[in-house]
């Protein structure tokens, strides 16, 4: 047809003339959604979440949100959809499968190895989704003129309980989302629109009695079934966290160095799970159980460098190898003593008090003490002391 986008099918073109035939649009959305690569979909309405709003708010009261302050920023933002945007009629909830093709949990037995987060094993998620999202909308607003904006983990947006109201899962014990037809794999997206849409049945809570996520938990993360305390998660402990990480939660930790999969892949629900259909979401080979000996010989370039297009990046190569370096004392090596050894010597105190602590959990009292002599005189830095004086 003379005029017409060749993007557009005959039913866009339908739905872009009767923009009031809401059923229509509905399933033309759901349509182009799948066609742009989204795995499910769901419309819900703002007003649809208070109790979840009240829970994030004993959340924050609670300083189970340890030092992620900008969850604390403005929270009426956050607990009702129209706190952040007051003309929003309709949230779109949108999904994207990264079902590992493998058990997450197998690479914690290989200690010299790294455990990485299955969804920081690719592409950082929030490029690819956020680009589709903006695809999606441009097409929603040329159907139906409206305004409309998108969101993918970065706003003041609770995914989880919204998704839950749009029916594509529910927010289990560990209060991640849980989908019957994808398990825990499932990264979400937003569209705020003024228009009115369909909305869908919410889904309800299939967890029962089980409480398998809840006892996996290493660090003994939820207080109660539905609670975080983000202080005791490795995620928060590997990721937020900026500063040495607690003693009482390092052994736990294991050789987990970027998030944790425990809860996640525990649930009995993956079993309906499948494997991701987008490649550039899958697991890379170099980081599927990477050597933490190499991990260790990093350099900020080639930090930089492995980690491209990796949510990974964004904690830094400090912050990255105190990790990695927990995980090289839990490993029961004494082969790697010599990568923390190295790193006594590094520029970031963050780096060297990790090092100490490695040292302390592979070498004799009587090396270790050697060492420490040796260092007295030339570490200034207080946290890196005590890390020191910790050893006994």
């Amino acid at each position: 047809m003379a005029g017409t986008s060749p993007a557009m099918t005959s039913v866009d073109i339908l739905v872009a003339r009767s923009s009031t035939d809401t059923v229509g649009l509905r399933a033309a959305l759901d349509e182009q959604a799948r066609a742009l690569g989204f795995d499910c979909i769901g419309i819900t309405q703002p007003g649809t979440i208070e109790s979840a709003g009240q829970h994030f708010l004993e959340f924050i009261a609670s300083g189970r949100h340890g030092d992620m302050d900008w969850l604390a920023n403005q929270p009426e933002r956050r607990v009702d959809p129209r706190g952040l945007w007051a003309d929003v009629r309709s949230v779109i909830m949108l999904g994207v499968n990264y079902g590992p093709d493998s058990d997450p949990l197998a690479v914690l037995a290989q200690r010299t190895r790294a455990a990485i987060s299955v969804y920081a094993q690719g592409d950082d998620y929030h490029d690819l989704i956020k680009k589709r999202l903006k695809a999606l909308a441009r097409w929603l607003v040329a159907a139906a003129p409206s305004d409309v904006k998108v969101f993918v983990d970065t706003a003041a947006v609770m995914e989880k309980p919204l998704a839950q109201t749009a029916g594509l899962g529910w927010q289990g014990k560990h209060t991640n989302l849980v989908s019957r037809a994808f398990g825990s794999w499932l990264f979400l997206g937003a569209i705020y629109t003024t228009l009115e849409l369909p909305r869908d049945d919410a889904e309800i809570d299939h967890c029962g009695s089980c409480r398998a996520c809840l006892d996996i938990c290493p660090t003994a993360a939820f207080p109660a079934p539905y609670e975080l305390d983000a202080r005791r998660c490795i995620s928060y402990l590997t990721i937020e966290n900026k500063g040495p990480i607690p003693h009482e939660f390092r052994r736990a930790i294991g050789n987990r160095i970027y998030g944790c999969d425990d809860c996640l892949a525990a649930c009995p629900w993956n079993k309906f799970a499948q494997e991701g259909r987008e490649a550039r979401l899958a697991a890379r080979d170099e980081l599927r159980a990477p050597d933490l000996a190499e991990l260790a010989r990093l350099d900020d370039t080639a930090f930089r460098t492995l980690f491209t297009k990796s949510p990974v990046k964004r904690i830094g190569r400090d912050r990255f190898l105190r990790n990695v370096l927990i995980a090289i004392g839990n490993s029961g090596d004494a082969g790697l003593a010599a990568e923390a050894r190295r790193l006594l010597d590094d520029a970031s105190p963050l780096v060297r008090g990790a090092a100490v602590w490695a040292l302390g959990r592979l070498v004799s009292l009587e090396e270790f003490e050697a060492m420490k002599s040796a260092a007295a005189t030339n570490e200034h830095d207080d946290s890196v002391r005590a890390e020191w004086h910790a050893v006994s």
